[in-house]
């Protein structure tokens, strides 16, 4: 909840940005305030504070609240961070995207520039010496990984994702010089998916993890690409974690086909011509 007010802050008008930052400021304190308090403090009237909670999808100040203690003390178990028992289906539409959106402006500030950079550098001396890009991920991450395998197929890379632990260790150990391995896990604690990154590496791999930062995968890699958020792995169910992937392999993907140039539309085209025979004609 406090993660999608930061992110709504720079559109809310100004007396309403006064309010939300009292919230940020202390979100407890807010939450005991009568409506009173709060106008003095944010030095704004009554019906500022309740336009506040409104624009931030609540019926009023007494819901905005209550979901406010409700975020502070962790939300909901194995459901979604900013999702509370009693919400609407409006409420858990305008939650769900707005904390996926605050995830994702959150990394676009946070983001290691360089690291993407090393990344991208590797994958593209795979690309041209012609050897294999591999992703491993286990569980969501493994759906993860097949995503991103698609992605650089189509990009005209030999590249495939594992998700079977015994696999990914047969496939880490035949790894050579030139190849590499992208590593992706949530929690970056999986024994499987370290073991494979440091066979990959010890095989002469470049090894690229996407991981939260300080994880023992993102210090078994060599390249860490740090993808940190506030959805606790062992309380919530992985949704911003598993979009966060994506976006980063989105922008992996990017950064790697406009290294390759021309030839990845050339590659566009043959495969689209390919694909038009496999669709009715509208």
């Amino acid at each position: 909840m406090l993660e999608r007010i930061s992110a709504c802050l720079p559109s809310l008008p100004p007396a309403e940005q006064r309010v939300a930052r009292l919230v940020l400021h202390d979100p407890g304190a807010f939450a005991r305030q009568p409506v009173r308090v709060l106008a003095e403090q944010a030095k704004v009237s009554k019906p500022t504070v309740v336009r506040f909670c409104r624009s931030m999808g609540y019926d009023g100040l007494a819901d905005f609240k209550l979901k406010l203690v409700g975020s502070v003390s962790e939300g909901v178990p194995f459901v979604h961070r900013s999702v509370d028992p009693d919400d609407k289906s409006a409420d858990v539409l305008v939650k769900v995207i707005d904390n996926s959106v605050a995830a994702f402006l959150e990394y676009r500030n946070a983001a290691d520039p360089h690291a993407l950079e090393a990344a991208a550098q590797a994958i593209l001396h795979t690309w041209r010496k012609r050897q294999r890009l591999v992703f491993f991920g286990a569980g969501n991450s493994g759906i993860v990984a097949e995503d991103a395998q698609h992605k650089f197929f189509r990009l005209g890379l030999t590249s495939l994702s594992c998700s079977d632990g015994h696999v990914q260790l047969m496939n880490a150990a035949l790894l050579r010089k030139g190849d590499c391995a992208v590593v992706i896990s949530n929690s970056g604690l999986t024994r499987d998916l370290i073991a494979a990154a440091e066979l990959a590496r010890e095989a002469g791999a470049t090894t690229i993890a996407i991981t939260a930062s300080g994880s023992p995968l993102a210090k078994a890699c060599d390249i860490h690409l740090a993808a940190d958020h506030p959805e606790g792995y062992d309380l919530y169910s992985p949704m911003v974690s598993r979009l966060l992937h994506l976006l980063i392999i989105d922008v992996l993907a990017t950064c790697v086909a406009l290294q390759i140039g021309p030839s990845v539309q050339q590659h566009s085209q043959v495969i689209k011509q390919l694909l038009r025979s496999k669709r009715y004609e509208q």
